[in-house]
């Protein structure tokens, strides 16, 4: 049985039984779905890493209890996070791959207001293991009270593996925030202090998730400009607002973000007094010693009229000196020279038959040896990847040509929105760049009940706002969404196969990737095969970790740590 039909399916065998049953993450759980029965909840992950489960309660259920969920093995306890799942209303499907309906997706707190009488009740269950955490098998039990009466549960083990994955993620990325976006959908004031410090809530759970982010406070440090153009700027906002995510004090782990974007000055109006500004923000970065990469982001997906700007503007941040230039775009004569990051689109990278949805497309190899020695290559989805009017195209051929891609939309399934991760190590891409996070927040509908943006749903928006009116408690709080925990298990897959090429097994670990994606469009849906790869490397690796000399090195020294 595929995954997909695994998502069609669930109830009557779980209801019948009156017990929970737990069910992989790769699986999305909508209504009416029969999932095959699992009573003991396994799980593995590698020290410095976060895994997740997900335990269907039978239903219906009004009011949902959870025991806090502690397991005991031989280092000290894991503790779980639990989430109740939530679901979007989807109006329009993103193409031809989507349905209408509930979809799973938003993560609520357990004591947020009851789903409808239709609806699973899904509970998801998290482990994180800190890098310090004693490798071997841990168990417990999940328990729940169903309606204040009924009372069920479900054994949980999980194994902690040796090897460890680095604490700053390997692979750099920029994913788009943006504190007067968050305001707009929280309805606060974009300068109060609660928008300051929900601001910082949402960045720390992108971090949490192995993600860096662009925009944040969005307003650029103030700066005046002497007699000769010398900057001068005054960073002490700018380094209290960023200084926590760039120096690994915003987590327990001391995880960073990879990459640091340069904020435009409109103070800055000359090209002297431009570039010197830029010159001040890379000196800055230096003295502080931030290891993250400092890019300037061009114009983006400029068109033919727009070459002029994004060549001035590579100029002038080379000129600054230290501050690499991302330009947004699939390959151009005009633009080649222009980018110290190149980042096309993912549909730029794949040729298929049919209609091409990327103006340029060209493999991975080739635009290697097209490209300036030393530019890096990024990527990134945009509507390209679904099609930007939704609901599937009725031009003959067209609908193909958007389906199957690797997407971050809500009723698109998990392998599909998990699978950049093992795209980037197969294909040797360098850092991944996506535009927003919050993008509906700015919208006049709301977010809980419509996320349908660029003809896909969810395009640009991976939070919900908690807010005390929709959650029910006090203050304000980010909701994160299982397209976020899928993005985050991408990259950690990332992880797995690069630790293993490390260790020497590159031949093996890029045949693993192989054979869940091969391609950007051709990416394996059978939740199962997925589940049979990863245990297939977790093996390898365990067995080149105890052999190699990465065992002997504290955890803080772990390959990759630093970007």
């Amino acid at each position: 049985m595929s995954g997909a039909a695994w998502a069609v399916l669930l109830s009557a065998a779980v209801s019948a039984a009156r017990v929970p049953a737990a069910v992989s993450p790769l699986v999305k759980v909508r209504p009416g779905a029969v999932l095959p029965e699992q009573h003991v909840a396994r799980l593995s992950l590698a020290r410095g890493e976060c895994e997740g489960l997900q335990v269907v309660v039978p239903g219906p259920v009004e009011h949902l209890e959870v025991s806090p969920l502690s397991l005991r093995g031989p280092g000290a306890p894991l503790r779980a996070d639990l989430w109740r799942v939530g679901y979007l209303n989807v109006a329009i499907p993103s193409n031809s791959q989507g349905a209408t309906g509930p979809w799973p997706d938003a993560l609520l707190p357990l004591d947020a207001p009851a789903p409808g009488p239709h609806l699973p009740v899904v509970v998801y269950v998290e482990f994180c293991a800190p890098t310090s955490q004693g490798a071997g098998t841990y168990r417990g039990q999940f328990m729940a009270r169903m309606d204040g009466v009924e009372q069920t549960s479900l054994s949980f083990s999980v194994e902690v593996q040796p090897f460890v994955l680095p604490i700053t993620p390997s692979l750099p990325t920029s994913f788009g925030i943006s504190r007067y976006s968050i305001a707009r959908g929280h309805h606060l004031p974009a300068a109060s202090p609660e928008a300051q410090a929900l601001l910082r809530d949402y960045a720390r759970v992108l971090l949490e998730h192995r993600l860096s982010a662009h925009g944040m406070g969005m307003d650029p440090p103030p700066v005046t400009f002497g007699p000769g153009d010398e900057a001068e700027v005054d960073w002490t906002d700018y380094d209290a607002e960023m200084a926590p995510f760039l120096e690994g004090t915003v987590l327990p782990s001391g995880a960073r973000f990879t990459t640091l974007e340069v904020r435009d000055s409109p103070r800055a109006q000359t090209e002297a007094q431009k570039v010197a500004y830029y010159r001040a923000f890379s000196r800055h970065v230096r003295q502080k010693g931030w290891p993250a990469q400092l890019f300037f982001y061009t114009k983006d997906e400029p068109k033919p009229e727009d070459i002029p700007i994004v060549l001035a503007q590579s100029r002038r941040a080379r000129a600054a000196g230290g501050i690499l230039v991302l330009v947004t775009s699939p390959l151009e004569e005009a633009l080649r020279n222009a980018a110290d990051i190149l980042a096309p689109p993912i549909n730029c990278f794949y040729p298929r038959s049919g209609p091409q949805t990327c103006r340029t497309v060209v493999e991975m190899g080739p635009l290697r040896q097209r490209l300036p020695s030393g530019t890096k290559v990024w990527w990134y989805q945009s509507c390209i990847s679904h099609g930007c009017g939704g609901g599937g195209s009725k031009r003959t051929g067209s609908d193909e040509a958007y389906t199957g891609w690797a997407s971050y939309m809500v009723d698109h399934s998990t392998p599909t929105n998990r699978a950049m991760g093992v795209l980037a190590f197969g294909n040797g891409v360098e850092g991944e760049l996506y535009f927003d996070t919050v993008f509906a927040y700015n919208t006049k509908r709301d977010p809980w009940t419509d996320l349908f943006e660029f003809g896909g749903n969810g395009d640009g928006t991976l939070f919900y706002p908690g807010t005390p009116a929709r959650l029910g408690q006090s203050g304000h709080h980010p909701v994160p969404s299982l397209r976020l925990k899928n993005i985050r298990d991408g990259l950690e897959d990332y992880e797995y196969l690069r630790l293993l090429a490390q260790l020497g097994d590159a031949t093996f670990a890029r045949d693993a990737a192989y054979r869940l994606a091969r391609t950007g469009w051709d990416i394996r849906q059978d939740a199962r095969e997925w589940e049979q790869v990863r245990q297939v490397v977790t093996a390898r690796l365990r067995q080149r970790w105890t052999a190699s000399e990465f065992a002997k090195r504290p955890s803080r020294h772990t390959p990759g740590s630093t970007p």
